[in-house]
């Protein structure tokens, strides 16, 4: 675990990454822009640039992103408004959901997502699936696809399942326009993001070996950018980032090591990434934007055809997390192995208002994490929550009781 060298300067990790002396500065204001651009002008300009591309987006966690690409579609990303105030999208949900499909339908309805040609709704909740219906309700001119993850994870069943799944949308959207499935295409789209999944653990790795150099807020917003980019942009793209952070110049702070978990599907404000950082934290690890990191290491092509082998990453490396089976695996082990790896020192749950998954896994976490000695706190958010003062300052007591009293891990 990194040496803690007295207490934290007045300027924080957060406040030094905006000075003009960054050399991530740059890139970092790229990626707020991105992020704020509800109306999609980056995926806009792609098509223009692009004639006959299909924008296709995807709700959290995680869709077959290659198998877009290999048919000549952008995948994009959707993460819900944020602080755009909510009016007709109320009028769709009912108010005890969590927040993210009343804004999505809010950006639909004002016309923000038309640049999509249609939209795929994986087997998160019961809160999207009913969002794809109702967005095929309103939007009956648009492709909408409910993706059924499989649960089984034997290859002979859920794999086989899986694969035909994916052979589905492929021909569905082949049929609106996209180039036919080709598994040359498709084994070029996986060596893509296998590249991509490679740059990105480099600056996890960083961020965990360095966290005072690289703030879990920065690379959230290096994260976010590629829900709009193609696979090789957003690569460079982290790529960038990596060789930038490296030439900071930070102070190290007398801050915890924490893992945040829950935040898997609606993503927080990053000023609450920030509040949390600001109160003592640095985070490790994360859930944020799962759909990036859903399968853990490289999709294997040796040995079997392309579609296969994405169905084998899903089945058999795919990150254990509230909406995803575990079969027989011990709730809470997979859990435990990442506090010990990234040498945390406690966990952070941080889950969406009404978000059953989360809300309904966490208790069974928290006995796992009790009964290692691991300490642990909550709170709840919502994408268009603006106060923050309560959060840090309950993240700033726990940082606090865990530096005077520590834990057994």
């Amino acid at each position: 675990m990194p040496e803690r060298t007295g207490e934290p300067d007045v300027m924080t990790p957060v406040e030094a990454t905006s000075t003009a002396a960054d050399p991530a500065a740059a890139i970092l204001e790229r990626c707020q822009e991105l992020l704020e651009d509800l109306k999609l002008t980056a995926v806009r300009r792609y098509k223009e640039e692009h004639p006959g591309t299909l924008a296709v987006g995807y709700m959290p966690i995680y869709v077959p992103r290659p198998l877009l690409e290999a048919i000549g579609c952008l995948p994009v990303a959707l993460f819900g408004a944020g602080e755009l105030e909510i009016i007709r999208g109320d009028s769709i949900f009912q108010s005890y959901i969590c927040h993210i499909p009343r804004s999505t339908v809010e950006l639909g309805l004002r016309g923000h997502l038309d640049a999509l040609d249609g939209i795929l709704f994986p087997s998160i909740c019961d809160v999207i699936r009913n969002l794809g219906g109702i967005w095929n309700l309103l939007f009956p001119d648009r492709y909408t696809a409910y993706v059924d993850l499989p649960q089984n994870f034997s290859p002979e069943v859920g794999g086989a399942f899986y694969v035909r799944e994916m052979q589905r949308i492929a021909r569905e959207l082949a049929e609106r326009g996209a180039r036919s499935l080709d598994d040359d295409a498709l084994a070029e789209a996986i060596g893509h993001e296998n590249e991509r999944r490679a740059a990105l653990q480099e600056l996890d790795d960083l961020r965990r070996e360095e966290p005072w150099r690289l703030p879990a807020s920065d690379a959230y917003l290096v994260g976010r950018a590629g829900g709009v980019l193609t696979t090789v942009e957003h690569t460079l793209l982290v790529r960038d980032m990596t060789a930038a952070v490296k030439e900071r110049e930070l102070r190290v702070y007398d801050n915890v090591r924490v893992i945040i978990v829950g935040s898997f599907c609606e993503q927080p404000p990053i000023a609450l990434i920030r509040s949390l950082e600001k109160a003592g934290c640095y985070i490790v690890d994360d859930d944020y934007q799962l759909g990036l990191r859903m399968i853990e290491g490289p999709i294997d092509l040796n040995g079997t055809d392309p579609l296969t082998a994405l169905s084998r990453a899903y089945l058999e490396r795919g990150v254990a997390t509230a909406s995803r089976y575990i079969d027989q695996e011990e709730k809470g082990a997979a859990l435990i192995e990442r506090v010990r790896r990234c040498e945390a020192d406690g966990v952070v749950f941080a889950a969406a208002s009404f978000c059953d998954p989360a809300l309904l896994d966490q208790p069974m976490l928290e006995h796992a994490l009790n009964r290692a000695g691991i300490p642990h706190t909550n709170f709840k958010f919502a994408e268009n929550t603006g106060q923050f003062q309560v959060i840090r300052e309950q993240a700033g007591a726990f940082s606090d009781s865990v530096k005077l009293w520590g834990a057994t891990v």
